[in-house]
């Protein structure tokens, strides 16, 4: 839908302005990277974006053809970022990763979840390999990942992705139906959606969260929720008790 097309160029364009660069897809996402390529190229935009990708295949075989036909669809000459979704087949696509690093057509490997069933194993493959990055739920009610995950991350040097901030939506149309708290104005958020993305954004292990947005009010929201201030550990306990509480 070239109207639908242009929207979503019109999304990314805002997100450039406002000062974003990563975006993050999966080619079990649906036409998402037709349309990431699409937009870049609208924007001659190639050059400014941090590219992360997923191979997402059972067949360890197939990984360098999936990865390269992302690359295609992206427009891009080769990706910032490649994780392994879900560590679906992760010993095989992990070593080819490694391999494309090493050669030169790769920046960074990660591996991703959106599971805590998975943890364990997560766990397990952050210890044992030399992972680049991480991708994992995280928010204000979903803290699993506060236990172990995330302080492995830093200790080992990982990069921490932060995906279903939101909660795919459910989190911020349920609070939207409660007043925005007084101490909201003490760590500049203007919203429920800022509120959320301060408390991941200000845990010292997360390097950026991704929340999904086809609308270009949504994506400034979204950006301008990283400005300082950032609330410390002692705001951060406030937040998620009162809105556990809700």
């Amino acid at each position: 839908d070239p109207r639908l097309l242009d929207e979503s160029a019109a999304v990314m364009a805002a997100f450039f302005a406002a000062g974003g660069t990563m975006i993050d897809s999966s080619p079990m996402y649906g036409s998402s990277q037709d349309v990431v390529g699409y937009s870049l190229e609208k924007l001659g935009a190639t050059g400014r974006v941090f590219s992360a990708d997923k191979v997402w295949t059972s067949e360890g075989d197939r990984g360098a053809e999936q990865i390269a036909r992302s690359a295609r669809l992206w427009g891009v000459p080769r990706f910032d970022l490649m994780q392994v979704h879900n560590l679906l087949a992760w010993r095989d696509h992990l070593e080819s990763l490694f391999a494309m690093k090493a050669a030169g057509d790769l920046r960074y490997v990660g591996i991703t979840t959106s599971e805590s069933r998975r943890h364990d194993l997560f766990e397990e493959v952050m210890r044992s390999q030399p992972l680049d990055a991480i991708q994992v739920t995280y928010n204000i009610l979903d803290r699993e990942v506060e236990e172990r995950i995330l302080p492995l991350a830093r200790e080992r040097g990982m990069a921490v992705i932060v995906n279903r901030p939101f909660r795919q939506g459910a989190l911020t149309r349920r609070l939207a139906r409660e007043p925005l708290p007084d101490w909201a104005g003490e760590i500049g958020a203007k919203s429920w959606a800022q509120v959320i993305l301060k408390f991941i954004l200000s845990h010292p292990a997360v390097t950026v969260a991704i929340p999904a947005t086809t609308r270009v009010d949504h994506v400034r929201e979204n950006v301008a929720a990283a400005a300082e201030p950032l609330p410390d550990d002692a705001m951060r306990q406030r937040m998620s008790a009162y809105v556990r509480d809700l």
